[in-house]
């Protein structure tokens, strides 16, 4: 039996199962990807929001990547929620001496609004992360937050791109999910441009979203695909899994990681 490509990531557990490393292994697994973990934080968290959440010591963080890519060997990498300069700057370093191509969601706040990033990591985001990322993919809010540019229209998608490009990353997919109208994105390296553009779908159960999107572009670079080509099918798969997400306690549900394998109705 062949072994499936390996993709490796280091972000924060929900112990709602919706976001976080949970999310991340459902999407490599719907994918066809061997998903393998670096937890750097745990959360209590549910449908309303983030009750808690205590940060991993960065030689926990480290033993953990360490044993998965010195044994194991991983074809991506994926970086979630990193909670504090010390791990950002330990995790930059370990991605750096990686040969794989690496994803970055810089999670700043959860889809409740609760932190996720102390606001003294945002530096080591800027000057350590970025640049060693092979895709940047913030939102709207997460670009604000980093580059103090407002995008509050799909014209300045643009912008966004090139003051985030800056930092050093080598493509960045500017998220525009929360613009109205269409759910549209822009993928560029600088030199080449990429728009997708998807239709918007009325469902509030969208918890997991910024996950899931990463998670499933390092799986398709796992596979081989160029970045456009992973970006295009990531986004294919997580327009599906918002519509067909679903309510999950009294807050937002998560989006369906496993749509593509329910049965069709109709």
């Amino acid at each position: 039996m062949s072994v499936p490509p390996r993709v490796l990531t280091v972000a924060g557990s929900d112990s709602g199962g919706g976001a976080g490393i949970q999310a991340d292994l459902k999407t490599m697994l719907a994918l066809g990807v061997h998903g393998m973990s670096v937890v750097t934080a745990v959360t209590a968290q549910n449908s309303v929001g983030v009750q808690g959440a205590w940060e991993l010591p960065v030689e926990a963080v480290r033993a953990q990547y360490r044993s998965v890519v010195d044994d194991i060997g991983v074809q991506a990498v994926k970086t979630g929620m990193l909670a504090s300069a010390e791990l950002v700057e330990a995790v930059a370093e370990l991605i750096g001496g990686t040969d794989a191509p690496a994803v970055v969601d810089p999670v700043g706040v959860s889809k409740h609004g609760d932190p996720l990033l102390a606001a003294s990591a945002l530096d080591s985001v800027r000057t350590k992360l970025l640049p060693v990322a092979t895709v940047a993919t913030p939102n709207l809010n997460e670009v604000t937050q980093l580059t103090g540019v407002r995008a509050e229209s799909e014209d300045d998608l643009g912008r966004a791109a090139a003051a985030v490009l800056e930092y050093g990353p080598t493509w960045v997919l500017i998220k525009g999910g929360h613009l109205p109208g269409d759910a549209v994105d822009l993928l560029t390296d600088g030199t080449e441009e990429h728009w997708l553009r998807a239709s918007r779908h009325d469902n509030r159960h969208t918890h997991g979203t910024g996950c899931t999107l990463a998670s499933a572009i390092a799986s398709q670079l796992a596979k081989g695909q160029s970045v456009p080509e992973a970006v295009a099918a990531a986004k294919e798969y997580v327009t599906g899994a918002i519509a067909a997400g679903f309510a999950l306690g009294g807050g937002i549900g998560p989006v369906d990681h496993g749509w593509a394998f329910r049965p069709r109705v109709g």
